[in-house]
């Protein structure tokens, strides 16, 4: 296995970086994550222009432009030649000499195997349990998850995949996903504010746009409560069920009509990137 450091292309036994870095020192630092399947990154050029618009964010000047970075990216994935993996993109806040400071960030990118849940989890869906919090900079993917790290023994206590971020009464995202409620009048809204912008998330709005009334508005928790389907999407799970949060059970606790229609059509919409993107690698 070979990864990256600011360019250079080396075995990750070998790959270090100051233990002065402000990513390990004060968790100052932005990633990206993305699937490689049939040596082919999903959605590339949508994930890496989020990790500029983070990077951006939080005053990290990335090393290369765009273009460089994907070439470079692509040179990793071909070395590994790792059919079904996940690549993660990595800029830290730098050497802080002071142990407060930015220095000069460090660009890593590193490939890694990666599992898609159980069958079982698509097909009778999960329970979620919920949380008051609210991510500092909600828009930009930080390194900084001390909250659901912490929350982990709670989650597995209850049986439950993770945990919704709510905050005054409003639903965000969960620690690692993005959250879609249908209606009972079939409208289906994914929360438009304070939120990151899922890439999974982007793909469903598009593919359901057509067939759907569809929303990026405020969900209330009293949404949440009412809702007549709830699930969740994400980079490697694509589209989970959810059939419990807490105590509250949608429908007859199973996957409903709409979730199961968007998730085939996430997996089409998928194959045909793949098999139009192919020879790019």
């Amino acid at each position: 296995m070979v990864c990256s450091i600011n360019g250079n292309i080396l075995g990750t036994d070998d790959a270090h970086i100051s233990i002065s870095d402000l990513a390990l020192l004060r968790g100052y630092g932005v990633f990206d994550f993305f699937r490689v399947e049939d040596n082919v990154p999903l959605f590339i050029d949508d994930h890496i222009d989020r990790f500029y618009s983070s990077a951006e964010v939080l005053r990290l000047k990335i090393p290369f432009t765009k273009a460089k970075l994907k070439e470079h990216i692509l040179e990793i994935v071909l070395l590994n030649r790792l059919k079904f993996s996940g690549v993660r993109l990595l800029l830290t806040g730098g050497e802080a000499k002071d142990g407060y400071t930015p220095g000069k960030p460090n660009l890593i990118i590193t490939q890694e195997l990666v599992k898609r849940p159980d069958d079982s989890v698509y097909k009778a869906g999960v329970k979620l349990i919920k949380h008051e919090f609210e991510r500092e900079l909600p828009q930009v993917k930080t390194t900084g998850y001390l909250t659901s790290i912490w929350l982990q023994n709670q989650i597995a206590k209850a049986g439950a995949m993770d945990v919704i971020y709510c905050s005054k009464g409003l639903v965000a995202e969960l620690s690692r996903s993005s959250i879609f409620v249908v209606r009972a009048d079939g409208v289906v809204v994914t929360p438009g504010n304070n939120v990151l912008a899922g890439v999974t998330r982007k793909n469903v709005l598009e593919i359901a746009k057509n067939q759907y009334d569809i929303q990026l508005a405020d969900v209330t928790l009293e949404d949440l409560d009412k809702a007549r389907e709830v699930f969740i999407t994400s980079t490697i799970k694509r589209i989970v069920p959810v059939v419990q949060v807490e105590d509250k059970t949608y429908g007859e606790g199973i996957p409903g009509r709409i979730t199961k229609a968007l998730s085939d059509k996430l997996i089409d919409f998928e194959t045909e990137y793949i098999d139009k993107h192919r020879l790019m690698v």
